[in-house]
């Protein structure tokens, strides 16, 4: 009986300092966790700026007096200028706050366009409480990057890390001077990385966390554990104007490449391929249309006449799923790499066509003003078909002047009437759409296209070519 009451106080002993042990271990690397986060904020902290600006703003007189305003504003203003009473422009300064964050010890500073890039002044202070007058080197507003520099030398910078290695899940550190309240610090993780579709910037690949960002982060960098930047805090998703859970970064990858080209021209001139892709992805029913075995990579709907692209050989039809060896995911992806590359860049393409694979060799070119990168199993006489859901007819010149074509040869057959829920309604195919071409093969008139669908519809997958007035895409329909 002593024994076993020895052998159950030992028991329980023993349980006791287990579970005292694991707590403390816990304790411990919590308190590790805390220090670590402590240790970046000492390292990064002097190299974190708060900036103030002030812009002009130009605007005309107002005329506030409701008598004013029920005879309006221009009938005034056309009765006195007409007399040789003019009303003048009135200008108004304006200001704003924001962050940034020193990035070489002679004084190069990021931050945001919307920060800084119109600014008339832009007045920058340091941690220890030194200000300087800061100078705009280049910003580009289609990645909302700003650099600006301050003079003199060994100022405390923030070394630049590697965002192409973030992983959802790890921690962040954002620090900035939100609501104008300096060297504020909060804490979160990687939510997602390759945000793009949120509306914010021409060129999206956006790191999002949820460490909180406010108005006044704006510039401010995004750390990782080691304390080196990974990206600039630059937006926020919010119904109140507040933290809600959701802010998005720039890349840090991206912003060098954009740093450069401020450093050496002051503006940001961006690649161009010169080909229209195709808005809808490279999905299980595209590729098996095309006659390929899996999914990915973009689909050249157009290539713009004189191009990279013309001259290097790619195709309208031509799927790319590879560039430089590295699989190609989406659109979007595919659109940024393209405009982040230096004119002049020798790229090597791996294409799908006619159901092969096949290497081309293309020299980016040059992106101007303006441009960017990137049925029923039988129909009836008049042309529907009946089980995709649309009707067709014959193009004429009135036809194609009517629904806004500037060319007048244009060859196919013109949507006249798109069913409710039918697979074209579905596939967003719309009147006054031209349907080119049919599982790749050119349609000219309304008993082409009855002979194509017949054919099509075999396989229940058929691959159209539409296009408007403004550009051309494919589109994949089954059959019901």
């Amino acid at each position: 009986m002593k024994i076993k009451l020895m052998v159950f106080f030992f028991n329980l002993f023993l349980s006791t300092y287990i579970v005292t042990a694991q707590q403390n271990n816990e304790i411990d690397l919590l308190k590790k966790t805390g220090k670590a986060f402590a240790e970046v904020a000492k390292k990064t902290l002097p190299g974190v700026v708060f900036i103030e600006v002030e812009k002009t703003i130009k605007g005309r007189t107002e005329i506030p007096d409701p008598f004013f305003d029920f005879f309006g504003d221009d009938f005034f203003r056309r009765f006195f200028e007409g007399r040789g009473y003019g009303f003048q422009p009135r200008q108004y300064k304006q200001s704003g706050q924001g962050s940034g964050f020193i990035i070489s010890k002679d004084g190069y500073i990021l931050t945001n366009n919307h920060v800084a890039g119109d600014a008339d002044k832009i007045t920058v202070k340091l941690k220890d409480g030194r200000k300087f007058q800061a100078k705009l080197i280049g910003s580009d507003p289609k990645t909302e990057i700003a650099l600006i520099k301050i003079e003199g030398d060994n100022f405390p910078y923030i070394e630049l890390g590697d965002s192409s290695e973030l992983e959802i899940g790890e921690w962040v550190i954002a620090i900035g001077n939100p609501f104008g309240l300096a060297e504020t610090l909060t804490v979160g993780v990687v939510s997602a990385v390759g945000r793009s579709n949120v509306g914010i910037t021409d060129y999206e690949d956006f790191i999002q966390t949820d460490a909180a960002i406010n108005p006044g982060n704006s510039g401010g960098p995004l750390l990782n554990i080691e304390g080196k930047a990974v990206g600039i805090n630059t937006a926020i998703y919010t119904r109140s104007g507040g933290y809600m859970g959701i802010g998005f970064a720039v890349p840090i990858n991206m912003a060098k490449q954009i740093v450069n080209q401020l450093k050496e021209k002051g503006s940001v001139i961006r690649g161009f391929l010169g080909v229209q892709l195709n808005p809808q992805d490279v999905d299980e029913d595209m590729a098996k249309s095309f006659g390929m075995d899996e999914s990915g990579g973009v689909l050249i709907a157009e290539v713009i006449p004189g191009s990279a692209a013309e001259k290097a050989g790619l195709q309208s039809g031509d799927i790319i799923v590879e560039m430089n060896g590295e699989k190609v995911k989406d659109n979007k992806s595919f659109r940024n790499a393209i405009a982040m590359m230096a004119p002049g860049t020798k790229v090597k393409f791996t294409i799908f066509r006619d159901g092969k694979k096949m290497n081309i060799n293309a020299v980016i070119g040059k992106m101007g003003e303006g441009e960017e990168v990137i049925a029923e199993t039988g129909s009836d006489e008049e042309g529907k078909a009946v089980k995709i859901g649309i009707k067709v007819r014959d193009v004429t010149p009135d036809l194609i002047a009517q629904y806004g074509y500037r060319e007048r040869n244009i060859e196919g057959v013109l949507i006249e009437y798109v069913e409710a829920g039918s697979p074209a309604d579905t596939a967003m195919l719309r009147p006054g759409m031209l349907i080119i071409s049919i599982n790749k093969m050119p349609v000219k008139n309304v008993g082409q296209f009855n002979k194509a669908i017949k054919e099509a519809s075999k396989n229940k997958r058929i691959l159209l070519k539409v296009r408007n007035p403004n550009a051309s895409w494919f589109v994949v329909l089954r059959a019901e």
